[in-house]
């Protein structure tokens, strides 16, 4: 197992932690010296906040931890490539490195759909290193989309039911 696998698997079982809370399975780490920093997952659901997603959380996390706004010299571990706003976030904290288990090819932001943490014309690009235990971040999330469609069905024909 490399550096990076090691890293993802644990931002992989943060992942798994929010699949159990019905939340969208991705989980995120900050490390610094071979240390975390930072931990996330996504809340969104259970926080009722759009805001709440593993990289931010993860991302504030590591800054109570250093004391500061910038977090120079460390590495995200991603289950999900980050969204526009969480790449935003990762180029305001200076992150330098980015590393990503499956790219989001609806709303990637960064390089899927815009590439947000390497445009030229920000203060600040990220390298980015992607596919990192991809096959069971995928995995993962088609297992939470596949039973939340079920849900979902459930759900409507419940109400269908109550209907008559």
């Amino acid at each position: 197992m490399t550096e990076d696998e090691k890293w993802m698997a644990i931002a992989l079982g943060l992942a798994k932690e929010a699949m159990e809370e019905e939340e969208v399975p991705v989980g995120a780490v900050i490390v610094q010296n071979g240390t975390i920093i930072g931990r996330g997952r996504n809340q969104k659901e259970k926080g009722k906040n759009p805001l709440y997603h593993a990289e931010i959380m993860a991302i504030e996390e590591a800054c109570k931890a250093l004391g500061g706004w910038r977090l120079i010299g460390s590495t995200m571990y991603v289950t999900l490539e980050p969204c526009p706003m969480c790449a935003g976030a990762i180029i305001s904290a200076r992150l330098p490195y980015l590393v990503i288990g499956a790219d989001d090819p609806k709303m990637g932001g960064c390089g899927s759909v815009v590439n947000i943490c390497q445009n030229e014309g920000f203060n600040h690009e990220v390298d980015i290193t992607r596919g990192v235990l991809a096959e069971e971040s995928t995995a993962l999330l088609q297992t939470f989309f596949q039973g939340l469609r079920v849900r979902m069905k459930e759900k409507a024909k419940k109400r269908k039911e109550a209907a008559q």
